[in-house]
């Protein structure tokens, strides 16, 4: 027997105290899955060794057997005083190897009283306490992104702590150091930047990242390179790069979470071959387990990363998918969901729908930067919702003491976009900013003007305050407005027939009109001036100079044929020889037809004798305009700023405007359009002698 054998054996012997020699049975249990539970009795076999002298006192205490082998477990925590004791050898991690045992003096089972029957009885895992308390302060704990975030005070501390003991893998150092960034003030962030990328370890953990990245788990390499782009680590680097290359080769291992992270990734990501490669093989990832995606917020961070350019084919198959999950929307998947179809450009008006009715019916606590980006959305994807439109007007009017007027400008410009006119909240404003005109800068007044001016926004009682209050704000900063915004500004006052002095003097300067002619936007700027001048001729103002200079001609605008306006004009009148079409007027105005009465608009008149014998006062001009929706504000007959000024100037040059709409006599049957018309030409008095005449054409 060698020296190892006779060691094993004769530390086996000392257990004999332990238990009474009337019942020396133990039964030997194999956790380790080499052999079966076997009932041994020492005095059957005289071959059995391993229970030979168990007798004998114990000389000395033993630590564990084969590293923690070997454990002793009875019925009641400790040894049985009836039956057979069991020997139970746990199941460990690697194979055991027999080697000396150690014997230490501080370490030893220790009995846990005498019980009633005199057999002492051993708690063995209470015993072992102390040993395993020792054990596990020996083995390091591992080290985790969360561990070192909450140890960690700074990016550099998490570079220290990774100067001092490199670990696997190193993504979480990387998570840790975004994780503790994220937290920081934009300055304190680029502060510990730049001493992140000083830092002396900072170039070995990315040389220790990029020997990681082939054997290191899909997941924590893709938050490993979303914690870089996040720090600002230049995304040409050779270990951005190398991470790329390698999502490349291991992209069939993303599950559902690894294609929510990748997705965020390359959508934070500037376009570069790595990048187009990927993003395609994420297309193709998707497109083959979009039916798999179990969660909403997965479905739409991919949508939302699979870009404007990709297959409709694919965008269509998300669409539907996204159609299924519906029931399963929350409130903020309905609110991302604008977002998410505006990033991916794809109209869909069936989830639009659907969406908005559920931010309508939960509008109340929508934080500002959702409605915002709601709005920014439906611009995008030209999409007009006018129940939506009201919901978040009203919603913005009824609270309204709790935004600041940054805030509600900011959806006043996107709702002007829309030629959406929020009559309540526009109310509200225009009382606020007369109230506290000291918000009002240079930005915030030229926004202002657009939005009012372009919907023609007035309010019965304070419009002149109003309007005196914006013409003292941009008067204050007449000496360093750019003389585009200027431009802009007072041509703003035009369009709502106010004019500031102080404005219009400074821009007529002949510098600031050569300088406008002269810059990039010259076709934008002639017709603004152009716009400027008619209205200083044609309008009431205190200010009776032209523009000196003379301007470049504008392009007349592009004619639109409206024939069926035509038929029932011709129906209606008599004949051609009653009206002229397509007439251009000074100023560069023109009227889509011209008709032309009596004073009392009770007869038409035809062209030949209006020229030959009637003066220009017993006559009266009817201009017939073919308005389109979009010169109107949002589902209303409430006409935009252009249109209400034209309609002004034409008044002033002697016509009687008669707005027609041409969607609504689309739709008319020609008898009912000769009728609409009938009214709208001939004045109140003047109908029953024209339903005479009318009848008489038949």
């Amino acid at each position: 027997m060698n020296n190892k054998t006779g060691c094993f054996l004769w530390n086996l012997r000392q257990f004999s105290t332990l238990v009474p020699a009337s019942r020396r049975t133990v039964r030997l249990v194999d956790l380790l899955g080499f052999c079966r539970p076997k009932l041994v009795h020492p005095n059957r076999n005289p071959r059995n060794l391993f229970l030979n002298d168990f007798d004998n006192r114990v000389h000395s205490p033993i630590r564990y057997l084969f590293q923690n082998a070997l454990t002793f477990k009875s019925g009641d925590e400790g040894f049985q005083t009836n039956g057979i004791s069991t020997v139970r050898v746990p199941t460990v991690d690697r194979l055991l190897c027999p080697r000396r045992l150690s014997f230490d003096s501080k370490h030893f089972f220790v009995s846990v009283g005498t019980p009633d029957d005199g057999v002492k009885k051993i708690n063995f895992h209470h015993e072992v306490s102390n040993e395993d308390v020792l054990i596990n302060e020996a083995k390091p704990t591992p080290i985790t992104y969360r561990r070192l975030s909450q140890e960690c005070n700074s990016v550099s501390d998490v570079l220290d702590a990774f100067s001092k003991a490199p670990a696997f893998p190193s993504s979480n150092y990387f998570t840790a150091m975004w994780k503790i960034a994220k937290s920081m003030s934009e300055d304190q962030k680029h502060f510990e930047k730049q001493l992140m990328f000083n830092h002396p370890s900072f170039n070995q953990l990315c040389e220790q990242m990029i020997r990681e990245a082939k054997i290191m788990h899909c997941d924590c390499l893709l938050f490993s390179l979303q914690a870089m782009v996040k720090l600002g680590i230049p995304q040409s680097t050779l270990l951005v790069q190398t991470l790329l290359r390698v999502v490349q080769e291991r992209i069939n291992e993303c599950d559902e979470k690894c294609l929510s992270v990748l997705s965020a990734v390359l959508e934070a990501m500037e376009p570069c071959k790595n990048v187009d490669v990927l993003r395609a093989g994420l297309r193709m990832l998707v497109d083959q387990q979009v039916w798999k995606i179990e969660h909403v917020f997965t479905l739409q961070t991919v949508m939302k990363c699979i870009g404007k350019d990709a297959p409709i084919a694919l965008k269509k198959k998300l669409e539907m998918k996204a159609l299924r999950e519906l029931d399963r929307f929350s409130i903020l998947n309905s609110q991302r969901m604008f977002e998410v179809l505006a990033a991916m450009n794809h109209r869909s008006i069936v989830l639009l729908n659907e969406c908005s009715k559920m931010v309508i019916d939960n509008i109340h606590g929508c934080p500002f930067k959702i409605l915002l980006s709601i709005l920014q959305s439906c611009k995008d994807l030209r999409y007009r919702n006018l129940d939506l439109f009201k919901g978040i007007a009203d919603y913005v009017a009824t609270t309204f003491d709790i935004w600041k007027l940054k805030q509600v400008l900011l959806l006043l410009i996107l709702f002007e976009t829309f030629g959406f006119r929020p009559i309540g909240l526009m109310d509200l404003f225009m009382k606020k900013v007369v109230d506290e005109p000291r918000f009002l800068n240079m930005k915030s007044t030229i926004a202002i003007l657009h939005v009012y001016s372009s919907l023609n926004h007035f309010h019965k009682c304070q419009n002149k305050e109003f309007l005196d209050i914006m013409a003292g704000a941009l008067t204050g900063y007449l000496h360093q407005i750019s003389s585009e915004n200027l431009l802009y500004a007072v041509c703003s006052f035009c369009l709502m027939n106010h004019f500031p002095l102080a404005a219009i003097n400074q821009l007529l300067q002949k510098d600031i009109i050569s300088e406008l002619l002269t810059s990039d936007h010259v076709e934008r700027n002639v017709h603004k001036l152009h716009l400027l001048d008619t209205c200083l001729e044609l309008d009431d103002t205190p200010y009776h100079r032209s523009i000196d200079i003379s301007l470049p001609q504008v392009l007349s605008a592009p004619v639109h044929p409206n024939t069926k306006v035509e038929e029932v004009l011709s129906s209606l009148l008599g004949g051609e020889g009653y009206f002229s079409k397509n007439v251009q007027l000074p100023h560069n105005y023109y009227i889509d037809f011209e008709i032309r009465m009596d004073a009392n608009r009770s007869q038409v008149l035809p062209f030949s004798d209006v020229d030959g014998v009637l003066s220009a006062a017993d006559t009266q001009r009817v201009g017939v305009l073919c308005v389109r929706r979009s010169s109107y504000c949002l589902d209303s007959t409430h006409p935009r700023g252009l249109l209400a000024m034209k309609m002004r100037h034409l008044n002033v040059m002697g016509f009687h405007v008669i707005l027609v709409n041409t969607w609504e006599i689309e739709k008319l049957e020609m008898k009912d359009a000769v009728m609409f018309l009938k009214t709208k030409i001939y004045s109140t008095e003047a109908l029953p002698t024209a339903e005479v005449n009318l009848q008489s054409t038949y």
